[in-house]
């Protein structure tokens, strides 16, 4: 029996150049993102927040090129794709993997948010995914992915997250509307990986958020939480040509949390509590 492609060409992007935005280290979602589409054999180029992240970044990305762009800044998100289009090398994807939220206040009852930090948060946590698609928008293959990080549900108010879920709420929203507008000139997709409770060093300085995922860990039928490679190889898959049927969608990776609040030993536990 022969077969049209090998294992190693699978997922088709061999030889295809995505840019990644977001890495701030190895347990970071987005460089798992990365890694996985090297072992595919694609090209990778990475974008980051600032010099000093680029420096921090150096060892860690030793043989990958690193550009600079602080999303809140629009003239360097023009020039991050002045730069890319000067290269002549279509997007075949770009993985938006950033949020920010400032919580130096600690967690406050959502009513009191406040209007500045939510602002900001939504300009780099969501607006920005907009900025930049709007900007590689002749960069981008015309038949080019673009997958961002969502969280699994955006209806359930989980105190230890703050004010970010409605930003999720409005990034994850926006897919449908990108997908809609972009559709008048490409067939470029846009797609979030919904992603369950992960051990990363971003979610790590939110306040309260351990618990929250040791809990998450109780609920999950399999006792174990979700892992970054986990979410990483759906989003590799969604960046992928194997999932273009795929667009405007949340693809929730949490392991059955959501199907499992009612877990009799988890109510017992609640019960059982003084």
């Amino acid at each position: 029996m022969t077969h049209a492609s090998t294992p190693a060409d699978f997922l088709q992007v061999a030889g295809k150049r995505f840019l990644v935005m977001g890495v701030a280290n190895k347990k970071s979602v987005a460089y798992k993102i990365a890694v996985q589409l090297q072992q595919a054999g694609a090209e990778v180029l990475f974008s980051v927040r600032s010099e000093q992240r680029r420096e921090s970044l150096a060892k860690l990305l030793a043989n990958d090129r690193i550009l600079v762009c602080d999303v809140e800044v629009p003239e360097q998100i023009e020039q991050l794709a002045a730069t890319l289009a000067e290269d002549a090398v279509p997007l075949a994807g770009f993985v938006h993997s950033i949020a920010f939220a400032d919580y130096s206040e600690g967690i406050k009852p959502f009513h009191e948010t406040n209007r500045t930090a939510f602002l900001q948060a939504m300009d780099i946590s969501c607006f920005s995914l907009t900025a930049v698609c709007n900007a590689l928008k002749n960069v981008f293959a015309p038949d080019a992915s673009v997958v961002t990080i969502g969280i699994s549900t955006t209806r359930m108010a989980s105190e230890s997250y703050g004010y970010m879920a409605p930003i999720k709420a409005a990034l994850e929203s926006s897919l449908a509307f990108l997908t809609k507008s972009f559709s008048r000139f490409s067939k470029v997709r846009f797609n979030a990986v919904s992603a369950g409770l992960l051990k990363t060093s971003a979610s790590a300085g939110i306040p309260g958020y351990v618990d929250a995922y040791l809990y998450a860990e109780q609920v999950i039928p399999r006792g174990e939480a979700i892992t970054t490679d986990e979410v990483a190889s759906t989003a590799t898959f969604l960046l992928s040509p194997r999932s273009s049927g795929i667009t405007a969608q949340g693809i929730v990776v949490d392991a059955g949390m959501s199907t499992n609040y009612f877990d009799a030993n988890v109510i017992q536990k609640v019960m059982d509590a003084p």
